[in-house]
């Protein structure tokens, strides 16, 4: 079995201080993609920057304070990339991509976006440029006999079934035509061609949410969106046997407005 986690931490930081350390050390993914990391290698704990039985690859944004992903694995990778083909997002801290035996794993920070400013502007550039880049990825991998699983913070929720208040956020970024348009060309067969490994295994289900507000009571009330995605390709979705949310028992047990999101790949 190989088990993949993908949790956006929002700010490596605090939650360490709030409950990741514990949560970590008690994971049994092979696996852990992170996002919003938010902090450079040498300003997180020697706990954090090394943890115990796991080997650490981090790709911190040039921008200081902002992005940041991390992938920690048990074994070491055989290779590591951070970016990908555009020269805007280099250094971004939004892309970072391991191989492991038989298959490569990358975690992923889509940018959130802010409808009618220039967040939102770089979010489409981002789109536009991903995209190639993922038909790329799997289409290399396949010549290789690899597989390939793409984790992480997509911010779009894809269907109705991703958000609670769908009706309410028709014009927010995140549920927007155009962007749930892009991720129906990521999921179609004839040209992304990756797969969604949770709705592969819970089709009917509303959610199950991985993000919920810090406002109100949205978690206590399970308003939440699916955002956090483990989009992988079609062989290596087949063999996905168990998908689940690591939602907390209480909303102050929470160490991040994420949850993690974990799969089980029979290999």
């Amino acid at each position: 079995m190989l088990t993949v986690t993908t949790a956006n931490v929002n700010g490596l930081r605090a939650a360490a201080g709030k409950g990741y350390t514990d949560w970590l050390a008690g994971s049994d993914a092979d696996v852990v993609c992170l996002q919003e990391v938010r902090a450079e290698e040498d300003q997180l704990p020697e706990s954090v920057r090394r943890p115990d039985g796991r080997h650490a690859v981090w790709a911190p944004a040039s921008a200081k304070g902002r992005a940041g992903v991390a992938i920690l694995t048990r074994r070491a990778p055989e290779a590591v990339r951070v970016g990908f083909d555009a020269g805007e997002f280099a250094a971004a801290g939004r892309y970072l991509e391991v191989d492991l035996p038989g298959v490569t794993v990358a975690s992923l920070y889509l940018p959130s976006g802010e409808v009618g400013t220039e967040r939102q502007a770089e979010k489409e550039r981002f789109m536009a440029a991903f995209l190639p880049y993922l038909i790329g990825l799997r289409t290399r991998a396949a010549a290789a006999g690899r597989e390939v699983v793409v984790c992480g913070d997509w911010n779009i929720a894809h269907r109705e079934a991703d958000l609670k208040n769908w009706r309410a956020n028709r014009t927010k970024a995140g549920f927007l035509p155009e962007e749930r348009a892009w991720l129906d060309r990521v999921l179609d067969p004839a040209e992304g061609g990756y797969a969604d490994v949770v709705r592969r295994l819970h089709p009917d289900q509303d959610g199950p949410y991985s993000w919920w507000s810090y406002r109100g009571r949205a978690f206590d009330n399970d308003t939440g969106w699916r955002i956090d995605y483990q989009m992988a390709t079609p062989g290596l979705a087949a063999r996905c046997v168990k998908a689940w949310v690591e939602r907390a028992e209480t909303h102050t047990a929470r160490w991040s407005d994420h949850a993690p999101v974990t799969a089980a790949y029979d290999l």
